[in-house]
């Protein structure tokens, strides 16, 4: 009768492959992750400031919005409910 039984690695043998895997993963993740940035267009400083200035103006201009429209609706629900 043949011996059926399969020559399986060991524990240590799966392990040591297993651990070789992450850390070829992990490698190669850095390596993309290094390619993937050297194509990166980074701004100039110039842009930097004036997109700095654009942000700083719009959210001003929000919140003098919504103080205008808080007051407006405080008015107008405080005559509803004659306070």
């Amino acid at each position: 009768m043949a011996d059926k039984t399969e020559n399986k690695p060991g524990f240590v043998a799966r392990m040591k492959a297993a651990v070789k895997g992450l850390f070829g993963s992990i490698a190669k993740f850095i390596r993309d992750t290094k390619n993937e940035l050297k194509k990166v267009v980074w701004p100039s400083k110039a842009d930097v400031k004036t997109n700095t200035i654009v942000v700083l103006v719009v959210v001003a201009i929000a919140a003098v919005v919504m103080i205008v429209l808080d007051a407006i609706f405080g008015g107008v629900l405080g005559l509803v409910i004659g306070a």
